[in-house]
């Protein structure tokens, strides 16, 4: 497979998922920059934004639910919604997606944005957003 989120979506290769419906998934950064880091990406294959416009107004829902459940579920006092375009703009992965960032306010403001935190449990995360748990 030479896409690697046509690979999450298809279930090939195996993702922390938090949020799905027909058009789109989110699931947890394998390495987050901040508690909760999320991408959203639409089911299927869209370069970005450029390729085809009409991909945000059909993930946007998603990305909506996602950043709700984001918000509530970790207490986020705020949350940053990221998409870099093309490989000037720092896209890694040519699969259109987004950049779900819960921000809390030790840590606010857009200096801190992209400094990883440190020590990041995914799985405990993971537990705490689809609501189980257990440690």
């Amino acid at each position: 497979m030479s896409c690697l989120f046509c690979g999450i979506v298809s279930g090939e290769i195996p993702a922390r998922q938090v949020y799905a419906d027909d058009h789109a998934i989110a699931f947890l950064d394998i390495a987050p920059w901040h508690v909760g880091h999320t991408l959203v990406i639409p089911r299927r294959h869209v370069d970005d934004l450029v390729a085809d416009p009409d991909a945000l107004s059909e993930i946007a829902p998603a990305i909506s639910a996602t950043s709700r459940l984001l918000v509530e579920r970790l207490a986020a006092d705020g949350l940053n919604v990221l998409s870099s375009n093309g490989a000037a703009a720092g896209q890694e992965v040519f699969h259109l997606h987004f950049h779900l960032l819960p921000r809390f306010a030790h840590r606010s403001g857009l200096a801190e944005l992209f400094k990883r935190e440190p020590g990041i449990d995914l799985d405990r995360v993971h537990r705490q957003l689809v609501g189980n748990p257990q440690p």
